[in-house]
């Protein structure tokens, strides 16, 4: 399989994934985001305890790209300390800036989104990209 067709179809894979696109009762932590440039918009929702994402979810509507970086980004980051989980968002956010090249680190550290590496060479889709991770970091650090 071609490496570009491998990216679709994890983008498409992630898009269509349901099972953290849902609300969180009793979640702790919770925050809006939104990105007028293309109408993507999506809440996060988390629950913490102990310094840990016990759980962490998110819903709304947007581009394939947001969706699925949403899902990478939950699929990721849930288990993980608050302190992991926010080094790894920056992680992320300097892979989409390129300030981060290496694949090899990148796929060990991001698993799965590190696919979205590509993205930071489409300027209009960065903000889809990162909205997520944006928003998460977000939620963080008004509840801290």
């Amino acid at each position: 399989m071609e490496l570009s067709s491998l990216y679709t179809q994890v983008i498409l894979d992630h898009n269509k994934e349901t099972k953290n696109r849902r609300e969180i009762l009793g979640h702790t932590h919770k925050e809006r985001g939104h990105n007028p440039s293309c109408g993507d918009d999506i809440t996060i929702e988390a629950k913490i305890e102990d310094g840990i994402i016990k759980d962490l979810a998110y819903h709304g509507h947007g581009c394939s790209i947001s969706q699925a970086s949403a899902s990478m980004m939950t699929d990721l980051l849930t288990g993980k300390t608050v302190e992991e989980a926010l080094a790894l968002v920056e992680i992320f956010l300097s892979m989409i800036k390129r300030e981060i090249d290496d694949i090899d680190y990148l796929e060990e550290v991001l698993d799965e989104a590190s696919i979205l590496q590509g993205i930071s060479n489409l300027p209009a889709r960065v903000k889809c990209a990162v909205l997520a991770w944006h928003t998460l970091k977000e939620a963080i650090a008004k509840n801290q």
